[in-house]
């Protein structure tokens, strides 16, 4: 299995899709590829249409993905802001084209959309525009109803306005909805979601929760154990807990113990001193088992280093944040390299998104902070 990555940072979008063309033309074998996915700065937003037509003309793929992104991702690089294409080629042979469109009303799903899913286990990769589709009902959708289907990807953010983002499927650009590829999804693919946060204090049952509102943990107010746990914590703690606080809820409440990988982390968005109730941001049923959680860049930075660890692949594409890079880091390549090197020499490509999809436990959600990572090969997981 052949994968390769190219990258360009040249301002003329003619000149960055030739110039990666002839490096993934170079770097494969004689057949073209099945699959070209590729990721643009905005630099190159209005001109994805001259983009793709070039990499289609000279490679020419099976099938092609791409997206405009705010960075992108190529090897162990990540290029903030700057004009850069990153182009990714594997052999992806049989992936299924998938064009959603942007959600006209409440009322139509988005799984309606999707190409015939079957009973098999499947990957759904997926680029999709936050202003325009509805992802995260996408995901409760495709939870419920097709549990075979695992999604990860993310939310494209060259834009910070409606309208303003390019998808590309095939020859196609469009400034909506989502596009994707539908995968066969065996030992070939696993997928890596680093949240990038480290539990504090206790996990608590919710004994009273009402829609996003946890109201009592293990009996008592829940601002009343939160204010417990953060008197117990050192100058540092609390000066997170202070940043921002999140809350850790177990996506499987049959462990008896729980680690990392076990929680769906969301954020405290905010309390109620009079009922002491704390407001998440997400739906937290009583009888659900919770842990506060705090987030800063050593512990993102372990986190991911600690889930590569011991993986191998034979190519991977990277959804991170774009709250990471050097906004969290403070410095440059931090997520990229270390994708990069727990799976070297294997070509790494990516973007940075708006919000990452990635599968936690039985089924896929879409996350904030958060580095979703898709391994490919015959080598892929550990």
């Amino acid at each position: 299995m052949t994968f390769a990555v190219a990258l360009s940072e040249a301002e003329s979008t003619a000149d960055a899709a030739a110039a990666v063309a002839a490096d993934l033309a170079g770097s494969l074998e004689a057949d073209p590829p099945a699959a070209v996915i590729f990721f643009a700065t905005a630099a190159h937003s209005d001109a994805m249409d001259n983009l793709a037509a070039i990499l289609a003309e000279r490679l020419p793929p099976e099938g092609m993905l791409g997206a405009a992104a705010v960075s992108v991702i190529a090897g162990g690089r990540e290029l903030e802001e700057t004009p850069a294409v990153a182009a990714w080629a594997a052999p992806l042979s049989g992936a299924v084209p998938v064009r959603l469109g942007p959600a006209l009303t409440p009322e139509h799903s988005p799984v309606e959309d999707l190409p015939p899913l079957g009973d098999r286990p499947r990957t759904l990769l997926l680029i999709a525009d936050p202003f325009s589709f509805p992802a995260d009902r996408l995901l409760v959708q495709l939870g419920a109803d097709h549990p075979q289907v695992r999604a990860i990807g993310g939310l494209a953010s060259a834009s910070p306005t409606a309208g303003g983002n390019r998808l590309v499927l095939g020859g196609e650009v469009f400034d909506d909805g989502a596009v994707g590829l539908l995968l066969e999804s065996r030992a070939e693919l696993r997928t890596v979601v680093s949240q990038g946060c480290r539990p504090i204090g206790r996990p608590y049952v919710v004994t009273h929760g009402e829609r996003n509102l946890i109201h009592e943990l293990g009996g008592r107010p829940a601002l009343e154990r939160l204010q417990g746990i953060v008197e117990g914590l050192d100058a540092s703690e609390r000066a997170l807990v202070q940043r921002g606080l999140h809350v850790g809820i177990v996506v499987n409440e049959h462990k008896l113990d729980f680690d990392r990988g076990d929680f769906l982390v969301r954020g405290v968005l905010g309390l109620e001193r009079t009922s002491q109730a704390l407001a998440v941001g997400d739906i937290v049923e009583t009888g659900t088992t919770v842990q506060f959680h705090v987030r800063d860049a050593t512990t993102a930075r372990d986190d991911l280093s600690g889930l590569m660890s011991g993986r191998c692949a034979d190519g991977a594409l990277l959804f991170t944040c774009n709250g990471r890079g050097r906004r969290l880091f403070e410095v440059p390549d931090q997520d990229a390299s270390v994708v990069s090197n727990a799976i070297a020499p294997a070509p790494v490509a990516g973007m940075f998104c708006a919000g990452e999809i990635g599968p936690v436990g039985p089924r896929s959600y879409l996350h904030g902070f958060t580095a979703s990572v898709a391994l490919f090969g015959r080598g892929a997981g550990r």
